[in-house]
């Protein structure tokens, strides 16, 4: 679907108008223009005529879910699932809907491909295409609120951490957030909307002015230059002290809990040493890590349970809050850039 193309189709029509039509993509979420009960038929012709509401999308569902003897909701509460969206112009964007501890999260892309080649990530491993538009990022989310409906239920949160880097589309992802966030619209909180950047200072520092409601999160994944900088070639435009000084910046201008994002690669990033770098690097107020376990997608292979656990009690010890994200998509293939990589 194109809501540049609505728009367009709704230029002239009274301000009443418009509004309904918002409403009923976004509040009713219809699928079909003949939902849009509050039209006239001629509107509803017209636009059916303009711009179809579909939605093309290949949903896959997490079948290493709860086994089927669990309850329905049981069922539903531990499953995460992965579509691959189709665009305007025949590209592909990936999105994820992880369901955990009662929250429906949708995990959001940005771009279409990403530029900094992560050496551990899909979506680098696929290049760049192009950025993604307003309209493409929340037609991401309006799938997922479809998708929930059905089954009565709602999104809760949204997360900037699929493909690309949001800081490098930064314009469509503030316009995104804005009306996602609208009351009149979805109504997305904005405390419940985060942004992962794999440390672009500039984007850190605009975040802070624009959107100091929003999370951010940063992407270290190494307690040094040498090895982020060899993981994440990003690093060496943004070295470790330049994105430590922005991340305490941007703690003591939004006075908010700021997070860092650690994939446990085994071998790599996980020893002993790194952990106790790790500690030293985040002993500050207001700082956090989520330890992730590496989600398999080349060379690399994630780190032991029994080691992470080790990693956390370090960190820990060390005086930094640690917490271990839970473990989503591996039937689906969750890590960002697989599919749309194939």
């Amino acid at each position: 679907m194109d809501f540049d193309k609505i728009n367009k189709l709704l230029i002239g029509e009274p301000a009443f108008r418009v509004q309904q039509v918002a409403r009923h993509i976004w509040r009713d979420l219809i699928e079909d223009w003949s939902g849009a009960t509050t039209l006239s038929k001629e509107l509803r012709a017209k636009l059916a005529e303009g711009c179809s509401l579909e939605i093309k999308a290949e949903v896959f569902p997490d079948k290493d879910g709860p086994s089927a003897t669990a309850s329905p909701e049981v069922r539903r509460a531990g499953r995460s699932a992965k579509a691959l969206i189709t665009l305007e112009d025949g590209l592909s964007v990936e999105t994820v809907l992880m369901r955990h501890d009662g929250r429906n999260t949708v995990c959001v892309s940005s771009q279409i491909g990403c530029p900094l080649g992560c050496s551990f990530c899909a979506t680098g491993q696929m290049g760049f295409k192009r950025n993604l538009s307003t309209g493409e990022i929340e037609e991401q989310v309006l799938f997922w609120a479809r998708y929930l409906k059905k089954e009565g239920e709602r999104l809760s949160n949204m997360v900037f951490m699929g493909m690309g880097e949001p800081f490098l589309n930064y314009d469509n992802v503030f316009a995104a957030i804005k009306a996602l966030n609208d009351d009149n619209l979805l109504g997305i909180g904005a405390r419940h909307i985060s942004i992962s950047t794999a440390g672009v200072i500039e984007g850190m520092e605009r975040m802070a002015e624009d959107m100091p409601q929003i999370n951010l999160a940063i992407s270290l994944h190494a307690p040094n230059d040498e090895l982020r900088q060899k993981l994440m070639p990003i690093a060496k435009k943004y070295p470790l002290a330049n994105l430590m000084a922005a991340a305490e910046d941007y703690v003591g201008r939004t006075n908010r809990k700021l997070m860092f994002e650690y994939i446990m690669i085994k071998g790599v990033n996980d020893s002993d040493e790194h952990a106790k770098e790790l500690a030293k690097l985040l002993s500050k107020r207001l700082f956090f890590v989520n330890l992730i376990a590496y989600n398999q997608t080349g060379d690399f292979v994630p780190s032991s349970p029994a080691q992470i656990k080790r990693f956390k009690d370090i960190l820990m010890k060390g005086g930094v809050q640690a917490l271990e994200r839970y473990r989503f998509g591996q039937d689906i293939k969750g890590a960002c850039g697989q599919l749309a990589g194939k």
